[in-house]
């Protein structure tokens, strides 16, 4: 239910070893922050990591567990009732079933003994079925204190920190929302609690690991500590590493090489899950991953965890190596294990057979690189995002990120599930030097000539098709003798003259299909949202002792912006630095320029030493001294070099 902001109760001793407010001492200069249902405060100074960037993961983490708990607590008999929506009055209130009873069935409960009457879970209400939830790296407690606030069905939220001034801060915010009955900081290493909790009667339903960077470090503590069919949520922000441009330092954290590509955000989603499910494999356990998210600077995923020896059997033929060409970007997928099932019914597994590629790619003859592991399954369940999307559509006032929690989630679930990675148009077009035809133009001739095709939630021109690489450059082919390009420009050897060599043997046609516009795109739902603010990403590190931030920020951001850079040279001093130099046409007698050439024109001009242009230096007549021979073809003189 929702409660007001108070300040916090001061009786020498708190629930859950929390300490009054009067033992501590006085405390620096705050900041409060309304976020859903929940109030924090925080230190101005940078103690304690906060970042407003992150409300989009809190509200759909928020939305997740509370689907999750509705099949958690449903499956006990439980129902979830009074969900109290912020910024709804106290007499408004929403009544979720998790069964599929109508409403026939809700009045014959009401006419049930007390006792035969179903278990109902609310929200602020300690459940004794329900679930417990570590948040492992919780900072001010925000995410912990919303679920409290805004998640029915909860046992206990654990909120723990390694930062002895983040759990001091924590203790205030229970205290300000009121939520101690539930809410219980922790300070400890988030591996070590984990370790602590691997015994299935201690695991935990729910994990939630938001660091700061990689998660790496935490995974094969998450792994185990998180029940049979249990929750496990993390976001990565480390995004340089995932796509790309550190390929060896990927393969250390996640153990997968990433790749330089149009498509790297879902290659890092599909490399974080491969990773999820590479150290759940090692206790006997597997995912089933729920929902994968790429949003601003980060990607967030959702995964179920669950305990069986034979379902690892066919991880290996989950996980996928990607050939990657060079040249032209066309990429083919290598599975790294083969199920096949046998007459009797029984699954048999071996190795793949492979490569799918010849040395040279076939359609430019550059090379391929190659990359991965990654997960080569699908990366959402449909009906759990399906679940999530309705229940956020039927209540837009419970989120203040409603809007793009539905914009996000109508894209992902018109993804074509069984098609990993994707073009861009861009991508295609640039490959062969021609104009960029519309995406409605593309997706037409692909649905034309009996291919999907769907968009991706990941990038806001991409075509996620099943049609092969050579289906695909034979559309572009025939686009580029609508638009032609100028073939004398191309050099024999580029990708674009090897291409467009071959005649198409597809025969596209773009006119435009109704189907090609899919339902997210018309409604104008907001699925790629713009930077709503300057400096809009990552912040800061949180310090100990904390550093306050600096009122001028964006000016000193100006003033390192190029720092490792050489400041550009004034012109007035090139031009004079350029004057002392001879100038080489005018000793042959050709400048025309006169007093307007930069360089000099003085017989006996001064040369700087150590500034000789390359040009110059070639071009420098070889002094000879008197006594040298050189002029007759002979050995030099003495003191020649």
């Amino acid at each position: 239910m929702e409660r007001k902001a108070q300040e916090p109760p001061s009786p020498p001793a708190m629930e859950n070893g929390t300490r009054s407010c009067e033992e501590r001492p006085p405390a620096d200069p705050v900041a409060t922050v309304t976020e859903g249902a929940a109030k924090i405060v925080f230190p101005s100074a940078n103690e304690v990591f906060y970042n407003p960037v992150q409300e989009f993961n809190r509200d759909l983490t928020c939305a997740v567990i509370t689907e999750f708990a509705r099949i958690h607590l449903g499956a006990k008999g439980i129902q979830m009732t009074a969900v109290k929506v912020p910024g709804e009055k106290d007499s408004e209130k929403i009544a979720v079933d998790l069964s599929d009873q109508e409403e026939e069935t809700a009045e014959k409960n009401e006419n049930l003994a007390p006792g035969d009457r179903p278990r109902t879970a609310a929200v602020g209400e300690i459940c004794e079925e329900g679930l417990r939830v570590l948040e492992g790296l919780a900072a001010s407690g925000l995410r912990s204190i919303r679920f409290a606030l805004e998640v029915p069905g909860l046992q206990s939220v654990v909120a723990n920190d390694a930062s002895a001034r983040a759990v001091e801060l924590m203790h205030r915010n229970v205290e300000l929302n009121g939520v101690a009955h539930l809410v219980q900081p922790n300070q400890a290493d988030a591996r070590m609690l984990m370790y602590q909790h691997q015994k299935a009667p201690e695991r935990f339903d729910v994990i939630d690991l938001d660091p700061y960077g990689s998660p790496a470090p935490f995974l094969d503590a998450a792994v185990q500590a998180v029940s049979d069919g249990g929750l496990l949520c993390v976001t990565c922000t480390d995004m340089a590493v995932l796509a790309g441009n550190s390929g060896e330092t990927c393969y250390s954290k996640y153990g997968a090489m990433a790749l330089k590509s149009r498509a790297c955000h879902e290659m890092a989603l599909r490399i974080v899950l491969h990773s999820l499910d590479l150290h759940a494999n090692c206790y006997q356990r597997y995912i089933v991953p729920l929902l994968s998210i790429s949003a601003d600077f980060y990607v967030r995923v959702f995964v179920r965890v669950f305990t069986g020896q034979a379902k690892v059997k066919s991880s290996a033929s989950k996980q996928a190596l990607v050939f990657q060409c060079v040249g032209c970007g066309a990429f083919y997928l290598q599975r790294l294990g083969k199920a096949s099932g046998d007459p009797g019914g029984r699954i048999k597994f071996s190795a793949a057979c492979g490569p799918p590629v010849t040395p040279e790619c076939e359609h430019c003859g550059q090379r391929h690189q190659l990359g991965g592991p990654m997960w080569a399954e699908p990366i959402h369940d449909l009906d759990f995002v399906g679940r999530v999307l309705d229940a956020v559509t039927a209540n837009p006032g419970r989120f203040h990120t409603s809007t793009r929690i539905q914009g996000v989630l109508s894209v992902v679930t018109e993804e074509l599930p069984d098609v990993p990675l994707y073009y861009t148009l861009d991508q295609l077009s640039s490959t062969i030097h021609c104009n960029t035809p519309r995406l409605l133009q593309l997706r037409s001739a692909l649905l034309h000539a009996g291919f999907r095709v769907s968009l991706s939630h990941a990038c806001k021109n991409a075509v996620k098709t099943d049609a092969p690489p050579e289906a695909l450059w034979d559309i572009m082919r025939c686009w580029e003798k609508e638009c032609p390009v100028k073939r004398e420009r191309l050099s024999e050897s580029s990708p674009a003259f090897r291409i467009l060599a071959v005649e198409p043997r597809l025969k596209a046609n773009f006119n435009i299909r109704e189907d090609a516009n899919p339902s997210s795109r018309q409604r104008g739902l907001k699925r790629f949202q713009a930077n709503p603010e300057a400096n809009w990403g990552p912040r800061p590190r949180a310090r100990p002792g904390g550093k306050a931030a600096s009122e001028d920020l964006a000016g000193r951001r100006r003033l390192l912006q190029n720092k490792r850079k050489e400041p550009a040279e004034d012109p007035a001093q090139r031009a004079a630095r350029l004057k002392t130099f001879p100038c080489k046409r005018f000793k042959e007698g050709t400048c025309q320029l006169g007093d307007q050439c930069c360089y000099s024109h003085s017989p006996a001009a001064p040369v700087a030493s150590g500034d000789i242009p390359i040009e110059d230096c070639l071009e420098t007549t070889t002094k000879i001294s008197p006594g040298s021979k050189a002029a007759d073809g002979g050995i030099p003189g003495p003191g020649v070099d």
